[in-house]
């Protein structure tokens, strides 16, 4: 194998990216798998990620081997693993990341124009046969939606491992929620610790011995001159209506590419609703859907994932007979409690036997049951309580829960709004919750999701009944104090999809079967951040006599919808479509971890 290091690319505004090429030794021309992102192409995966190599080649030890692993990187191929199968790996780093010169501004359309522009520099290369695939995780399959949208000549095929697709719901603004966690403190340790001018203040590439971000050292204030504070961008821009967003939104009208989309059923916190939109909305007419567990990297370095991605890149880079041609629609690793899955095809997403069931939560004795509640009910619960909990009767047969789910709920305030977070978890007859490996957390519940209540207002022509879409296109306050008799326009009408990444109510649910008798199904309504107990432990204790004023807020009427099984299946569960209503009022425009 042969490398360039830092090869030049210029751009149509005389700005230069560099890239790093590996290609075979051997004179020809090959297919080219690329990547362009921020996180420095010449930092090495355990210099960067240590905790996570480390952990993954612990438990998946195919990782590793066949390779020297001199070359890996962060979510992007190991060009050890597809050099010698006859193809070019291209790594770019993005403006103003690692060698790039320019100023960084994160996912924006700028960034995915320099994409479509080095895939059309890599078609005037002696060693290229005229097909580029775009293969990487994450911030390297993101931008991949917003390129094929551009559809550059020489883009032949796209695989977008965990991607989320919209950078507003998906990331930024959970349910309109602001998503201080995610975009603070990645885009400070993970984009602007390999800004190009850090120099001899970053890090020292094992690769090539060199400054991974660079020979020139900069200070502090010369390079925040060169680069958009994404965090500050997420405060300053509260709608999805701001063209701050709308200009990283992908066209999926023009979105034709042939695409393998690859979701993780643990990722709510991010990825997954951009996969299972990406699939669905793009006008592609050859994709296909790929649904595992583990954790947000881990399947993409393992012999199943990167079997799975040769086969799709040698059908459409190579023109090879890899099977691909008889690759059903849609792969699922059904999960199992214990970390079992277990591969199933099928033909298209949601289920097409889908077995939609309406649940209903009850005020009175705090049940889900199938049979509506015997009349109205409300339940009052402080805004920084435990919330309130919903549970159903232990399944008597297995159950498969596969596909999209929504809820509906009636509330009221003592405030102007409200943050509602949905979790729908399982439990075993003993009441110990059966928890999942989630993309990042070890100990991950079936479904969630959340909404601001403000945020409420729905689009009529993109919601589904088993999938709401939410406009946030304005702020819908209520009325603090409002009471819920005869006072429904001061209600949120609310249909809040608990199973998906925080940023729209909705979400696919994990694929999930469960023996008999052993699930039990638990919903919880709650206010307030999943980690409230460590910020108010953080919290300076309150003088002696002084009074703590607790917001409270209303649940009315709750009605709920868990989502499907596959057919066949003893028990279903589903969504409940949403009814929408139109209520609107003047306001004043206002506003997750790491990958």
């Amino acid at each position: 194998m042969r490398v360039d290091w830092d090869t030049p690319i210029p751009m149509d505004d005389a700005v230069v990216l560099r890239a790093d090429i590996y290609r075979p030794i051997a004179e020809g021309s090959y297919p080219v798998i690329m990547t362009l992102g921020p996180y420095g192409k010449q930092l090495h995966f355990q210099d960067g990620y240590a905790h996570q190599w480390e952990l993954m080649c612990r438990e998946h030890p195919d990782v590793p081997t066949g390779s020297t692993n001199k070359y890996q990187v962060w979510e992007i191929v190991d060009p050890e693993k597809w050099v010698p199968n006859g193809y070019v790996v291209i790594r770019v780093d993005s403006r103003g990341a690692g060698t790039s010169e320019g100023s960084i501004d994160i996912w924006s359309l700028r960034e995915a124009q320099d994409l479509a522009i080095c895939i059309e520099w890599a078609a005037v290369q002696p060693w290229f046969t005229g097909k580029v695939g775009l293969n990487g995780i994450s911030y390297f399959a993101q931008n991949q939606w917003q390129t094929a949208a551009l559809q550059p000549e020489h883009l032949a095929a796209i695989c977008t491992w965990e991607a989320a697709a919209d950078f507003y719901r998906d990331q930024s603004h959970h349910g309109g929620i602001l998503c201080n966690g995610f975009a603070k403190a990645w885009s400070k340790a993970q984009v602007y610790s390999v800004q190009n001018g850090r120099g001899a203040n970053g890090y020292r590439s094992r690769l090539t011995g060199d400054w991974v971000s660079g020979p020139e050292t900069l200070t502090g204030e010369q390079l925040g001159a060169r680069r958009r504070n994404f965090y500050e961008d997420c405060l300053a821009h509260t709608l999805d209506t701001d063209e701050f967003w709308q200009s990283r939104m992908p066209d999926w009208s023009k979105v034709r590419t042939p695409l393998l989309s690859s979701a993780n059923w643990g990722g709510a916190g991010l990825h997954p609703r951009g996969n299972f939109e990406g699939f669905v909305r793009s006008a592609s007419e050859q994709k296909w859907l790929e649904v595992h567990g583990l954790e947000h990297w881990t399947e993409f370095y393992t012999d199943y994932g990167v079997a799975l991605q040769k086969r799709f890149f040698g059908h459409f880079l190579k023109g090879e007979d890899t099977g691909w041609a008889q690759q059903p629609p849609v792969q699922l690793q059904v999960r199992h409690p214990g970390e079992r899955f277990v591969e199933r095809h099928e033909n298209e997403w949601p289920l097409a036997r889908t077995q939609w069931t309406e649940f209903h939560l009850d005020a009175h004795d705090l049940t889900l049951s199938d049979e509506p509640a015997a009349g109205d009910g409300a339940l009052t619960y402080a805004g920084l309580g435990d919330g309130v909990t919903f549970l159903a009767p232990p399944a008597e047969q297995e159950t498969e829960i596969t596909g999209p789910l929504s809820a509906k709920l009636f509330v009221s305030s003592a405030t102007e709004d409200a943050d509602l977070f949905l979790v729908v978890r399982v439990f075993g007859l003993d009441l110990r919750e059966v928890v999942f490996h989630g993309a990042l957390d070890p100990h991950t519940p079936v479904a969630q999701g959340w909404l601001r209540v403000s945020h409420r207002e729905l689009d009529e022509e993109l919601s589904l009944p088993y999938r709401p879409y939410h406009t946030h296109d304005e702020i819908q306050p209520l009325q603090p104090g409002g009471g819920l008799r005869g006072r429904r326009r001061d209600l949120a009408d609310l249909h809040h999809g608990a199973g998906r990444p925080p940023r729209r109510p909705h979400r696919p649910w994990p694929g999930l079967r469960l023996p008999p008798r052993r699930r039990r199904g638990r919903g919880e309504a709650r206010w307030g951040m999943e980690r409230r107990r460590a910020v108010q432990a953080r919290r300076p204790a309150r003088p002696p006599g002084a009074r703590l004023r607790r917001r409270r807020h209303r649940v009315h009427r709750p009605r709920s919808a868990v989502p499907p099984a596959a057919p066949g299946d003893p028990r279903p569960v589903t969504a409940h479509p949403p009814v929408p209503r139109r209520t609107r009022h003047r306001h004043n425009s206002q506003e997750r971890g790491p990958r």
